[in-house]
């Protein structure tokens, strides 16, 4: 049996990830860049920007999330997911130009937004293309990519933002850009688009090419994926399909997990993590605080694709949210103590820290990666192209909510009482994944299908 090169899908997935890391540039281009635009002698508009101003800033890239899906959903289809992924680059570097041209608020408003469409394109397409270049025994690993790329991108702007002037860091972030677009012209299409294309022989091609096996060596792999498509291209896909039967069953669950992902508050962490630690006198530097969560961040998302294919979806969804739930749990009693002026606060800057470490680091396990992993992987590919985008829509649409009303709410209830509901959001995610998400560890879409549908009976450990 030829064995074939098993690097290559992780390379291909890798360079297919690198845009994601523009994605994690520009989510987390708020948290050093909110401090240059309050500041008179940093700022480059003519004015410190407001609170409210803020706010928009924070939410409005969510909001253009919100629309992306639906633009990557259909490049998806009718390009292919390899150019659906590569125009993404067009709203980012329009966004970067805003950025540097920028006169007033308004045009930062402007390239949130359209940072947000790529932001949306690209949650959408590249677990679509990660999902149908891996074995069944990679799937996880590849879809948990998205993330670890994600909180790199986090992590850079965290690293350089506090350090270099605002017109700088906007050249980093079209740097990042310009090095995606290389790499990933030379990399394949996937052979599922090509088989729902009909045309076998560019799948073939596209198959050996990512397999590193010659056409004998991909044949039976070749013939199963064609048997998948052909069962799903058996009819067309209608809007009305997502809501029937097994498919509505996954897109309940995808939604679901990415309702759990937005309540535990990640957004809203991340976007405004120096004004957090601001807000709290922690024992460090604002500057120096973020960047340690997010190299925390950057730890412990590359500990799930070693893992998610052995422990499986399921146990690191529970692990998961278990740990944000603790960390929030602090967060928020921290909070509560310092609004109410206890002494015990002195002694306790620590804690911010501590909280928002055991939140980043479980959430990164789990409740980060794992959503798109299995929005991935429970749809059939003949309704992909329609659920994938309204699943991740939604996800953008609770993004936009929270960051836009976090301080509002904030200001009436208090920090602390925010960051307990973002808890207890995390406790309701614990028991909807335990008794009801399945575990996909292993499966092929088509088992996956069958196991949604009802026709095979999971285990007790699958499922419960």
């Amino acid at each position: 049996m030829e064995q074939g090169q098993l690097w290559r899908q992780y390379i291909i997935a890798g360079v297919a990830n690198i845009a994601i890391t523009a994605t994690g540039f520009a989510l987390g281009w708020t948290s050093p860049v909110n401090l240059k635009l309050l500041d008179p002698d940093d700022t480059p508009l003519p004015r410190p920007v407001t609170n409210d101003e803020i706010s928009w800033i924070g939410s409005l890239i969510s909001a253009g999330a919100m629309f992306g899906p639906f633009i990557g959903g259909f490049l998806a289809s009718t390009m292919g997911r390899r150019w659906g992924i590569l125009l993404s680059s067009v709203p980012l570097i329009v966004g970067f130009i805003l950025m540097i041209a920028v006169q007033n608020v308004e045009m930062i408003y402007a390239g949130r937004f359209v940072w947000g469409l790529a932001v949306g394109m690209l949650f959408t397409v590249t677990p679509m293309y990660c999902a149908e270049i891996a074995t069944d025994d990679t799937r996880g690993a590849l879809g948990s990519f998205l993330l670890l790329f994600v909180v790199s991108g986090f992590l850079l702007v965290y690293a350089v933002g506090p350090f270099i002037s605002y017109f700088a860091l906007q050249y980093v972030g079209v740097a990042i850009v310009a090095i995606f677009c290389v790499l990933f012209f030379f990399m394949p299409e996937t052979p599922m688009y090509y088989l729902n294309k009909d045309d076998v022989d560019s799948a073939a091609k596209s198959l050996q090419f990512i397999r590193g096996k010659s056409r004998a060596g991909v044949e039976a792999e070749l013939d199963k994926m064609a048997a998948e498509v052909r069962g799903a291209s058996q009819k067309t896909a209608y809007l009305s399909d997502v809501f029937r039967g097994a498919n509505f069953k996954a897109f309940y669950i995808s939604c679901a997990l990415v309702a759990a992902q937005q309540l535990s508050g990640i957004n809203a962490v991340l976007f405004y993590m120096a004004t957090i630690f601001e807000t709290a006198g922690a024992i460090l530097d604002s500057a120096i605080a973020t960047i340690i969560i997010g190299a925390m961040q950057v730890g412990a998302s590359a500990v799930t694709p070693l893992v998610v294919d052995r422990l499986g979806r399921r146990m690191l969804l529970l692990i998961s949210c278990t740990g944000t739930t603790i960390g929030l749990g602090l967060l928020g009693m921290y909070f509560i103590l310092d609004t109410n002026g206890s002494p015990i606060v002195d002694s306790m800057r620590f804690l911010p820290i501590l909280a928002l470490t055991l939140f980043i680091i479980s959430y990164c396990l789990g409740l980060g990666p794992l959503p798109w992993v299995v929005i991935g992987e429970l749809f059939p590919i003949d309704v992909k192209a329609l659920a994938s985008p309204i699943a991740t829509a939604f996800c953008w649409l609770l993004s936009f909510l929270v960051t836009r009303y976090f301080y509002l709410v904030a200001d009436i209830v208090g920090m602390g009482v925010v960051f307990l509901i973002f808890g207890v959001c995390c406790i309701v995610a614990f028991f909807f994944t335990f008794f009801v998400v399945p575990e996909t560890k292993g499966k092929s879409f088509q088992e996956i299908q069958d196991m949604l549908a009802g026709k095979v009976s999971p285990s007790k450990t699958e499922t419960i």
